[in-house]
């Protein structure tokens, strides 16, 4: 005898099929794959390398990333953070990144990267991210996101480079922001870091 399984939408309560592989192995499909099909997901970096900082951050950025949406609008869901060090001193030294999130009612902040990508090949950007290289921020805490990497004891060689998969533990909802920034032993060091995001209707997010 057949049995169909059905499941619920956990949003709208319709019911719909479940599907199975040909020896009967239950289909399910990562959600950041699905999002990035819908053409949700995008990514965007600096383009010149700012110098490291050798104390945690405090209300200097060296990126963020703000959500421009209005109310109830779409809530940037970061699946990853990167960062490359473009220039090194002649010195050995170690690095890491530190980020903060911003919580809703920060002020919007200057569109100084305006070249945002789609990670589903969509020609051009229509939505509301603001992008700030070295933005004055509020101190709302940062914390380190990833493991240390060492510079070689010359110091002279560049290209280290990172990619932190936060895999949407991180969310910036309308008027909320990310911010990023280096932490290094000298400040001799250089870099570039950016986001990689979806931007999510909040009904897709609905839980209950």
């Amino acid at each position: 005898m057949q049995t169909r399984i059905k499941g619920v939408k956990s949003y709208s309560g319709a019911e719909v099929d479940l599907v199975s592989s040909e020896g009967g192995a239950l289909v399910t499909v990562d959600q950041r794959i699905l999002w990035t099909a819908k053409g949700y997901g995008y990514q965007a970096r600096t383009t010149t390398a700012v110098a490291a900082v050798a104390d945690e951050p405090t209300t200097t950025a060296l990126f963020t990333l703000w959500n421009g949406e209005a109310g109830g609008g779409k809530v940037y869901v970061i699946e990853g953070l990167l960062a490359n060090q473009d220039i090194s001193g002649a010195a050995e030294s170690r690095w890491t990144m530190f980020a903060c999130v911003h919580p809703v009612g920060m002020s919007a902040v200057t569109a100084d990267i305006t070249k945002i990508n789609s990670t589903r090949g969509i020609a051009s950007y229509g939505g509301n991210a603001r992008l700030d290289i070295g933005a004055t921020v509020v101190d709302d805490g940062w914390y380190p996101v990833m493991n240390s990497l060492n510079v070689e004891p010359t110091g002279v060689l560049g290209g280290a480079g990172a990619f932190v998969p936060v895999n949407g533990t991180l969310m910036v909802p309308p008027t909320a922001g990310i911010s990023l920034h280096i932490y290094a032993s000298s400040v001799d060091e250089d870099f570039n870091v950016g986001f990689k995001w979806f931007e999510v209707p909040q009904s897709e997010l609905v839980m209950e």
